[in-house]
């Protein structure tokens, strides 16, 4: 099912020992817009110290109570790496953190989440041993001491919001949100608001059509047209989206739908 980015904001989080804070944000993964870690808002716990937790800790989501358990102790969080969630996350840091966890490294391999397991079905017990016991689940890392270990490969959705969307043939909008499987956690669609354009509505773009991301500028290039995103079926976040709506927005761009790709190319 698809949901909202921002409805999970102020979801409040609870360790397997007591509550934690509330959920202040996510982070994603720039490469597969995948979300990979939500971040916690502590102020009542730890002084308003950020912490960022893996989806790997998830447990399951209770929507009607607005409520996100995860399988860690507060201890374990308290004493995990700490985080400035104001600066993208390299994957230097992210081998720390999941060095420190005993959970598997996502990137890598074919699939969402590599070769590894999805949030959620990690066997009982995994990420509570040590690291080492684990290597099984593991993808081979590249060089600990290479240039792309320090490259920022984590990105805050609510630093994305604001983004200028940029067509083949000019500026379209901005990104408002986005909307996540909350199976896989991937990030299917950018809620882009084309107000500031033609006084239009808000519509939604899929990532697979994101040709480049200028981080520096805060924009975002798709190979689209104005004009087809001008036509495109708007999007009310009042009403239901479901496989129906999505099939009318691929047919509209003449796209084949994600839901028939292989999983690897789900992506």
């Amino acid at each position: 099912m698809l949901r909202s980015a921002k409805q999970l904001e102020g979801f409040a989080i609870g360790a397997t020992d007591g509550p934690i804070g509330k959920v202040k944000d996510f982070y994603f993964d720039d490469e597969s817009w995948v979300i990979r870690y939500l971040v916690a808002d502590t102020t009542k716990w730890l002084g308003g110290r950020d912490v960022l937790i893996s989806l790997y800790s998830l447990g399951q989501v209770d929507w009607t109570g607005e409520t996100l358990p995860v399988t860690v102790t507060k201890e374990q969080v308290r004493n995990s790496p700490g985080i400035d969630s104001n600066l993208p996350v390299s994957r230097q840091y992210e081998r720390s953190y999941l060095g420190y966890y005993g959970y598997p490294y996502y990137w890598g391999g074919g699939g969402l989440w590599g070769q590894g397991f999805y949030p959620a079905s990690i066997p009982m017990g995994m990420g509570l041993d040590p690291y080492d016991r684990h290597q099984g689940y593991l993808r081979a890392p590249t060089s600990r001491n290479s240039d792309k270990d320090n490259d920022p490969h984590l990105r805050s959705c609510n630093a994305v919001q604001g983004h200028h969307l940029v067509a083949t043939d000019g500026e379209i909008g901005h990104v408002q949100g986005f909307l996540l499987d909350d199976a896989t956690w991937s990030i299917r669609y950018l809620i882009v608001d084309t107000s500031n354009w033609w006084m239009g509505h808000q519509v939604l773009v899929s990532p697979e059509w994101i040709e480049s991301v200028n981080w520096t500028r805060s924009t975002v290039t798709v190979n689209l047209r104005r004009e087809q995103v001008k036509d495109a079926p708007p999007y009310d976040a009042s009403q239901p989206f479901g496989r129906d709506s999505e099939g009318a927005l691929y047919r509209h761009y003449s796209r084949n739908g994600y839901w028939r790709d292989p999983p690897a190319r789900a992506a």
